[in-house]
């Protein structure tokens, strides 16, 4: 019996340079998985045609003519509820990735990243995990900033992240939850990778700021 075919990552482009459009449809188009659902070249054109192309994942350009970025990913974060959003830019600095991941963008690209990196970063996001350049989280994640939207946790990986974000050792958190010290590692691997983030330090950070966990954060205690 045949495989069904895997289905294509349905992708909306939003970039007010057509040779860009041009260039990032043909390199996807190219790669055999994935769908170019429709292109817009500012805000209106975008807000527009969103939702009848129905996409997986909205690659949008930071720097738009007529609206911000940041924006623009609010409102088509309404417009496109289902979607997932890789804000897609020629700039790199903390400022630019902070401000679309507190916007609702789910990762961030640079238009000089090889292929293979663009690629990565959509069927990342696609699979509900977040895409942003390495050392990012601790800025993304700051006290008194509104959290970047999260990726989708099972219940049993939020169950993880609030034993390990309370100090919990993979030992006593398979203890606590009946699991094998294996599965426990494995839940925790699997956080990191849809989190992106590693340490125990972010891990717990981002429990706090997604209201996993009772535990406050010292950092926004105010000295007496």
């Amino acid at each position: 019996m045949k495989k069904k075919p895997r289905a294509r990552i349905k992708v909306f482009l939003v970039d007010d340079h057509p040779s860009v459009r041009e260039g990032v449809r043909n390199c996807l188009t190219g790669q055999g998985s994935f769908l170019v659902v429709g292109e817009a070249e500012d805000a209106a054109d975008a807000l527009r045609k969103v939702k009848k192309a129905a996409p997986d994942v909205i690659l949008l350009d930071v720097n738009l003519p007529t609206l911000d970025g940041g924006e623009l990913a609010r409102r088509l974060r309404l417009a496109a509820p289902g979607a997932r959003i890789l804000a897609f830019s020629m700039h790199s600095s903390q400022e630019y990735v902070v401000r679309m991941a507190r916007c609702g963008a789910h990762g961030y690209v640079t238009k000089d990243q090889p292929t293979h990196k663009l690629v990565e970063a959509i069927e990342q996001v696609h699979r509900g995990g977040l895409y942003f350049p390495p050392g990012m989280a601790d800025a993304i994640l700051s006290p008194g900033a509104a959290p970047a939207p999260g990726p989708a946790l099972t219940a049993r990986e939020k169950e993880v992240l609030s034993l390990l974000a309370e100090g919990l050792a993979n030992k006593q958190v398979a203890r606590r939850l009946g699991l094998s010290v294996r599965t426990a590692e494995t839940h925790r691997e699997h956080l990191s990778r849809k989190l992106g983030i590693s340490s125990i330090s972010g891990l717990t950070k981002y429990a706090i700021q997604h209201g996993l966990t009772s535990l406050s954060d010292p950092a926004q205690k105010k000295s007496p």
